[in-house]
């Protein structure tokens, strides 16, 4: 039986960097935060071969003296727990790891300067192996250079992939880190070529969204709902992208807590379910979220990376979470993201003119300007005394217009809902799309999708209310489902009647359906029934019952909504364009597209030349 030793102290070295240093970009991680607890206000990385060559990091920070160098390579010497009290991390380093792990494994050399001092101290360290400081000329602040990290460990180093796999890594780091210090310069480049040079900016309002911008792209910072919550000691601000900017992973979701950057699948998961029913499934918002908590109420130690943590009493973060994001959505329901509309103008600009004329439908006005300007007239809202709400909800079918409803007259006299933010309807574009004018250009609404988003969000309100009306059959069906299709129909009864949907079990392989929701009006009910159970068997176990309810609540809305293929009376359209600006979340269906674009007027001259 062998003898329990103790390890040798370069292989303890070794053992400890694989907690801290996993590539390059871990490396990279921990200088960069290193500078930015010595409160550097500009710094400068070089990376060689997407750091696989080497790393350089040149900092502007208070740096250090002789002595303070000489701990600083040691391992667990730190000046960052001055109380000793891991309840008080106040910074991102407090371990005193980094330093010893990243110099074990490669070859490692760090020059620095505090104020007022005649010159600089510079330590290198072989792979573990320390040589004595000596003198260097260098600015103030602090310079590490690491080179051929794992370069004498084989069995580490081929674990790492491509120079451009492993820039991309620390690019992304680097853009962490500069999202929550704005007051900070970043330039980053990569084997001579700049990958990022971000100029500070303010800490205050404008200032992080500027940053944001320059990190997430200006289409984002422009576009995404700002959030300003707090409850007791916790605050939670940021940016979110509108639920029509989504994305296949939560590549594009950064969550901060107390400025340190963290991969926790359950704040994920809190923020996907914040936006609820407006994403489609499987896709994920753009976010960046900057989360407060009071030191006490969280623990940063619980990862060797520091990409965890865990709180006191994480149901106040969910709460915070939930509500902030759930208000600024209720708050901007009405919006999209402008993305639809610049897809839209590239591939129109990449196309060749062509001499066909699209195919519209009648209610286009070809007289004259349509916001040509004179005085209102009193039969300006004339055209909606036949139609209601309730009788878009209910499926009537669409009465047939008269050759007075199309004089120009009554386009003139809807000139005031170009102030409207969905416009005025204009034409029916191949019997689902309508077109809408607004002072700024033009609008494209899906008349199937929007209504869609009207008709659920009718629904949730009255079920919210429990005051789901139902509408009992003449006759009642019955609806033979395949046994797993039956067994998730059944064990959902209960859940269904709560939707105004009353099944009940007939037989060995069938249900009977004897009332359905007054909403859908008319409603094939054997293939909505086959839809639901469909559903039903998709979601997953652990997907929660309400949940659930706004995936059936979806497929029942869908069944009533406005058909692609029906045509719509110009009344009607600007109904469907007036309700979708007051209804929660009109601005995406219930599968999470969106339900609208927009074009400007100044993309369509461009489109023609004309700019």
């Amino acid at each position: 039986m062998s003898t329990i030793r103790l390890l040798p102290s370069h292989l303890v070295d070794q053992i400890a960097a694989g907690e801290v240093v996993e590539r390059p970009a871990s490396a990279l991680k921990e200088l960069v935060e290193n500078s930015l607890d010595a409160e550097a206000t500009k710094i400068i990385i070089n990376l060689d071969d997407g750091g696989l060559g080497g790393i350089s990091v040149v900092d502007n920070g208070f740096g250090m003296n002789k002595d303070a160098l000489l701990l600083a390579v040691k391992r667990h010497a730190t000046s960052k727990l001055p109380d000793a009290n891991l309840s008080q991390v106040k910074s991102y380093g407090f371990r005193g790891e980094a330093l010893p792990s990243i110099a074990s494994v490669s070859d490692f050399e760090i020059s620095s300067k505090a104020h007022m001092m005649e010159h600089g101290w510079q330590i290198r360290i072989e792979h573990g192996s320390i040589s004595s400081p000596i003198p260097v000329a260098i600015a103030t602040g602090t310079t590490v250079t690491v080179r051929g990290i794992f370069e004498k460990i084989p069995a580490r180093r081929k674990f790492l992939k491509t120079q451009r796999t492993e820039a991309g890594k620390c690019l992304e780091v680097v853009r962490q880190l500069a999202m929550t210090k704005p007051k900070v310069s970043f330039k980053l480049n990569e084997t001579g070529k700049n990958l990022i040079n971000l100029p500070a900016r303010t800490d205050d309002y404008s200032g992080i969204r500027e940053r944001l911008s320059d990190v997430m792209g200006s289409g984002f910072a422009k576009e995404a709902l700002m959030l300003d919550a707090n409850k007791d000691t916790t605050s939670l601000t940021g940016l979110i992208g509108l639920p029509t900017m989504n994305r296949p992973t939560t590549q594009h979701m950064s969550i901060f807590v107390n400025q340190r950057s963290v991969r926790d699948k359950q704040l994920v998961g809190v923020v996907r379910a914040a936006y609820g029913d407006t994403l489609p499934r499987g896709r994920y918002p753009v976010a960046v979220l900057f989360i407060s908590v009071a030191l006490e109420d969280v623990d940063v130690n619980v990862h060797p990376a520091k990409s965890e943590v865990r709180f006191s009493d994480p149901r106040v973060i969910r709460s915070l979470i939930v509500g902030a994001i759930q208000s600024a959505l209720r708050g901007n329901s009405a919006l999209a993201t402008s993305e639809g509309g610049t897809n839209l103008f590239n591939r129109l600009s990449l196309r060749t003119p062509s001499t066909k004329t699209a195919s519209i439908h009648s209610t286009y006005y070809p007289k004259k300007n349509v916001i040509d300007t004179g005085d209102a007239l009193e039969t300006q809202n004339s055209t909606f005394k036949d139609v209601s709400t309730e009788d878009m909800f209910n499926g009537v079918s669409p009465r047939a217009r008269t050759n007075d409803e199309n004089d120009y007259s009554k386009i003139e006299g809807q000139k005031d809902f170009l102030e409207s933010r969905l416009g005025a309807a204009r034409a029916q574009y191949h019997k689902n799309y309508i077109i809408s004018e607004t002072h700024e250009g033009i609008i494209i609404v899906d008349q199937h999708a929007a209504h869609e988003r009207l008709v659920m969000e009718k629904m949730k309100s009255e079920l919210s209310s429990k005051t789901i009306k139902t509408q009992m059959l003449l006759l009642p069906e019955i609806i033979t489902l395949l046994p797993h299709h039956l067994e998730a129909v059944i064990h959902h009864f209960e859940t269904l009647r709560q939707l105004g949907l009353i099944i009940e079990a007939f037989g060995n392989d069938s249900v009977i359906v004897r009332e359905t929701p007054a909403l859908l009006g008319e409603v094939d009910a054997q293939k909505l029934v086959n839809d639901i159970a469909e559903e039903l068997v998709g979601l997953s176990n652990s997907t929660s019952l309400e949940d659930k309810i706004s995936y059936v609540l979806a497929t029942i809305a869908c069944h009533s909504s406005i058909r692609s293929g029906r045509i719509l009376s110009v009344a009607e359209m600007n109904q469907l364009l007036r309700e979708m600006e007051i209804t929660p979340n009109s601005g995406q269906c219930n599968h999470g597209r969106p339900t609208y674009i927009s074009l400007s007027l100044s993309d369509i001259e461009r489109l023609f030349g004309r700019r």
